[in-house]
């Protein structure tokens, strides 16, 4: 039977239960129950004679303010929008390389980019498939389980997972072993106010958990704004909605490119008329036929069923406009009838293995009735990541699946890049990418797609991301598949090493293409007479801009809402601008683009909203010109 108590209470059983050494897993991103996990590291790192083990992914913190014209913009923004989130003391320690001598954190996924400067965390960072986590868990010596959970007044006696089912319910057949065999193995919970409970597989018996804090949390959730969607992913977005097939499964991830994909599929299904003009206007003829084979641009007639590790906004949002609406059912028979039109349609519309997005997502999450809520299957990652165990319903389920992920850089003979840089700095895990790519090539009718920005720019210097060779992979050039980037798709599936370059030159950006044949040619991988084809030698940003102003209402800036207000969504763009634009070095370069200036009459709210109407000094005068010339940059695109 569950023991309900406080948490320093808890904390005392913890101790007096388990032995000198805790190995303590907790939920990767939303589900950690902070003010526990705060109260058990302070008390240990008063302990010298006890150590610590986290075992975790996606330890989330509010980012990090910076200086200058960036912390202005940011710090009324991250007091609105977190609030009172209670932060991870260990994570404040992890960043700055002070955890205490008996106390270590290994994550297999990273907050993106949050720990590149951390030794601490890049030296116990643990390189795991997100299938694989729990097992490896496990085989540390794991002895505690504390989790964030949901519970619901028409459910009593039973509490739900919520936002992390996904390893937890891998977790605990182990633990049962472990604890068959005389082993002491604590699972705690902590009910917090806001999560949405989500029943089904994610329900579990109180009397699951050995502790049970007896105060609910109710400081706010963690939450990931959705932030801008450039022309540049909108163009990727669109390459890619193409892809998808009508009554075929849809995985995405979190982030711009994900919601500029979410964003062309809203379009092919409720703007039918316009999406086909802008993809006309593109000519997307290089690929016609790969589309009329493997996707579509008409509106969704069976609707699509989602099977994501990550249920994210994006989502729900296609949920809402019923493109995702192919329900499935849990056995072989029932599937069956279901794909002959025999069944009704309650079935599960996107199975999950946890949860994260913005404060809107969770809203509409907690408001959806219950039986609408029992069509978001949150389930354990095992059944979503991998085909093996109940391999022939999955394939019933997932039949013509889209795999949809981001890489940051890519190589010419098909190589993908995401989780790492060259030098071996981890900017955020594998997660499940891999399984989602051999997913691509195991299952008929299935295709993994890559989605890359062709290019990027940072303090003025322009560098291509598809390049010949890198330091590193996350995806091995032998499961190539598909890529996107802004300027169309290449389709490597099975194609020699020719053939992949000559497709993913004719994606890559012009500026950057001369170099990167010259570099095949030396290598001997291409032909010394190779020639791109001319339609692929006007890939240029200029051109996609010219595309975006004649089709203007299908590039919304924030297809899935926004937490920023106006004059912030203004500021943003222009702070973006900036950033790519100059060095803060360049003195001169700086003082050139705050010479040319507007007056500052021409953005009087987006000056107040960074206390800079009335600048006092040089410092604040410089800060001004600049803003005003970032602003006049970005002003109505």
């Amino acid at each position: 039977m569950a023991y309900s108590c406080s948490i320093d209470t808890a904390v005392d059983q913890v101790l007096a239960r388990l032995p000198a050494h805790i190995h303590m897993g907790l939920p990767l991103g939303l589900g950690k129950p902070n003010r526990f996990v705060n109260a058990l590291y302070a008390r240990i790192r008063q302990l010298p004679e006890r150590q610590l083990t986290i075992y975790t992914a996606l330890s989330l913190g509010r980012p990090d303010l910076g200086d200058g014209l960036q912390r202005r913009f940011l710090e009324p923004f991250i007091e609105r929008v977190f609030a009172d989130y209670l932060e991870l003391d260990y994570l404040h320690d992890l960043r700055r390389d002070q955890l205490p001598a008996n106390i270590r954190v290994e994550q297999f996924f990273m907050q993106p980019g949050s720990l590149l400067h951390s030794a601490m965390a890049q030296q116990d960072y643990v390189s795991s498939n997100y299938s694989h986590a729990a097992r490896d868990i496990n085989a540390k010596g794991l002895n505690l389980v504390a989790q964030l959970v949901a519970e619901d007044p028409a459910h009593p006696g039973q509490l739900s997972l919520s936002c992390n089912p996904d390893i937890t319910l891998d977790l605990l057949p182990m633990i049962a072993r472990r604890r068959a065999a005389g082993e002491t193995i604590l699972v705690l919970g902590q009910v917090h106010t806001e999560l949405p409970y989500m029943p089904g597989a994610s329900e579990l018996p109180r009397d699951d958990f050995d502790l049970l804090i007896d105060s609910a949390e109710s400081t706010r959730l963690f939450s990931t704004p959705n932030m801008p969607v450039t022309t540049q992913d909108h163009f990727i977005g669109l390459h890619a909605s193409t892809l998808v097939r009508d009554g075929g499964t849809l995985q995405i991830g979190i982030g711009a490119m994900g919601d500029a994909l979410t964003a062309g599929l809203l379009a092919r299904q409720a703007d039918s008329e316009a999406y086909s003009a802008l993809l006309a206007d593109i000519d997307l003829t290089p690929w016609q036929t790969l589309i009329a084979r493997e996707g579509g641009i008409e509106p969704f007639t069976h609707g699509l069923y989602g099977c994501s590790e990550m249920f994210v906004n994006g989502l729900l949002a296609l949920v809402e406009a019923g493109i995702i609406r192919r329900p499935v059912y849990p056995e072989e028979a029932r599937q069956q009838a279901a794909n002959n039109g025999e069944l009704d349609d309650q079935g599960v519309l996107v199975h999950g293995g946890f949860f994260l997005g913005p404060q809107a997502f969770y809203q509409r999450l907690r408001e959806m009735p219950l039986s609408q809520r029992k069509r978001f299957a949150m389930s354990a990652i095992s059944y979503i990541n991998e085909l093996y165990g109940q391999e022939s319903l999955k394939r019933l389920q997932r039949r013509d699946a889209r795999f949809i992920n981001t890489v940051f850089t890519m190589t010419l003979m098909g190589a993908g890049v995401a989780d790492q840089l060259e030098d071996g700095r981890v900017l955020s895990g594998v997660g499940g990418q891999y399984n989602f790519v051999a997913q691509g090539h195991a299952l008929e009718g299935a295709r993994s797609i890559l989605l890359l920005r062709s290019w990027r720019e940072a303090g003025g210097e322009v560098s291509s991301n598809l390049v010949w060779e890198y330091g590193h992979c996350t995806i091995p050039r032998h499961l190539r598949d598909i890529v996107v980037t802004e300027y169309g798709i290449a389709d490597l599936r099975g194609q020699t090493d020719a053939e992949v370059i000559a497709r993913l030159l004719a994606i890559s950006d012009t500026r950057f293409q001369p170099e990167l044949i010259e570099r095949a040619q030396k290598a001997g991988k291409l032909p010394k007479d190779f020639c791109l084809d001319q339609r692929f030698t006007e890939n240029t940003p200029q051109r996609l801009q010219a595309l975006r102003e004649r089709h203007a209402r299908l590039f919304p800036e924030y297809p899935l809402g926004s937490d920023f207000t106006a004059e912030e969504r203004d500021l943003l763009r222009a702070l973006n601008w900036l950033k790519s634009k100059f060095k803060l070095s360049e003195v001169l370069e700086l003082g050139k683009a705050a010479l040319d200036a507007p007056a500052p009459e021409a953005f009087p709210g987006q000056l107040t909203r960074m206390g800079l109407a009335q600048p006092q000094g040089l410092k604040e005068d410089l800060y001004q010109r600049l803003l005003l010339a970032g602003l006049q940059a970005t002003a109505f695109r």
